[in-house]
């Protein structure tokens, strides 16, 4: 249970949140409330995110998606320079001794360190939640970018071995803290259960489901190719893929449409966070046939809607699947190993017998245990204010 925060201690947070969509907005949120039994909260995200010629998708909003409870403010341009010295001005007089920020892609360092590195010099502690570290899809400026952004940064909270590895070759001792991704708890309504979920979809027989944005590094080619071999076997399986596609969408339509009539469903668009919970509540597992990858949310709103996964040996993703306890593993770019697997899963109903391993890890994954261990690193740090 939280404890009223104390007044004298106060925390920033800096990135994507409401009206924002996707998991990164979800996280720093969620984040950000688990921290309010600790200190003051405020936050300040951005008016501008992506410029459009960077932003492959429809849309980069979701304002039906519930606003954090902590005051936030829209002031931060990501190419627009005067807006960096607005933000740093905004956090300067909440003078916290700490910001938070979420750290994705190199592209932001300009933005976030311009930001951040005057409070720095006045006692603030930066720390940065590192999804990664080196990105998926690297370009000219990441080296130089990221060199940045570890210049103005103090602590790091990091979520998987690779990405503390990582951590270590670009900045060797540097404080941090080893803390489980916590799940998205927030989209179990209990409006659904297993057979509701499948009647509102018109689902039927055994169900895979593939979640979020359709990039090269998550390899759903090579499971529409390993689905035409499921279906071979297992001619009633239906495979839904629901996520916008941030590449042309050609090439994985035809792949769809060579598994066989019927046998993939493809809902290509941005789902919003009020069909998530039938999704996943709908499906018999939740397949990530990454090619790349440190971690992935998707496994995390998988197991907070009670859906094994089955994944890649990438990265860090299956240091949260456990092989055999909470999902099964496969070689990535593997479409035979692949299809293999789900054919294994589904033979063998392994559903049921994964479900009390599940369980216990919804109990481990929790946004206080991750707000716990940032107040515990910022007491590591020892910020000159807003600390007492």
């Amino acid at each position: 249970m939280s404890t009223a925060p104390s007044a004298s201690r106060r925390i920033a947070l800096l990135g994507p949140l409401h009206p924002w969509r996707g998991g990164l907005a979800q996280y720093l949120g969620l984040l950000g409330e688990a921290l309010e039994g600790h200190a003051e909260i405020r936050a300040v995200t951005f008016t501008r995110q992506y410029p459009e010629f960077l932003f492959p998708g429809t849309s980069q909003f979701d304002p039906n998606a519930a606003p954090p409870r902590f005051p936030t403010r829209a002031l931060l341009d990501s190419i627009g320079p005067l807006s960096w010295r607005r933000t740093a001005a905004h956090l300067e007089a909440f003078a916290p001794a700490a910001v938070v920020l979420k750290w994705w892609m190199p592209f932001f360092a300009p933005s976030f360190a311009s930001s951040v590195g005057p409070l720095r010099k006045r006692g603030t502690k930066v720390i940065l939640v590192c999804d990664n570290l080196l990105p998926h899809e690297p370009r000219f400026y990441d080296a130089a970018f990221s060199a940045w952004m570890m210049r103005n940064s103090d602590g790091y909270l990091v979520m998987s071995d690779s990405v503390e590895r990582d951590l270590d070759t670009l900045k060797p001792g540097a404080p941090r803290r080893r803390v489980p991704h916590p799940f998205y708890a927030q989209f179990d309504r209990g409006r659904y259960t297993r057979e509701t979920a499948r009647a509102h979809l018109a689902l039927a027989g055994e169900v895979a489901l593939f979640f979020g944005y359709v990039r090269h590094y998550k390899g759903l080619d090579t499971l529409l190719e390993a689905w035409a071999i499921v279906r071979n076997h297992r001619p009633q399986a239906t495979l839904v893929v629901a996520g916008e596609f941030y590449e042309k969408p050609e090439h994985y339509r035809a792949l769809a449409a060579a598994a066989g009539g019927g046998a993939v469903r493809l809902l290509e668009r941005y789902i919003g966070d009020d069909e998530v919970e039938a999704l996943f509540r709908a499906a018999d597992v939740t397949v990530l046939p990454y090619r790349s990858g440190t971690q992935s949310g998707v496994t995390h709103v998988a197991y907070a809607l009670g859906s094994p996964v089955i994944a890649t040996t990438v990265g860090g993703i299956t240091e949260t699947v456990r092989d055999g306890e909470t999902g099964l593993t496969c070689p990535p770019e593997d479409p035979v190993a692949l299809a293999a697997t789900i054919e294994r899963y589904f033979e063998q109903r392994l559903g049921a017998a994964m479900a009390p391993h599940i369980a216990k890890l919804q109990v481990e994954h929790s946004w206080d245990a991750l707000a716990a261990s940032t107040v515990d690193l910022i007491d590591e740090l020892k910020p000159a204010r807003g600390w007492a």
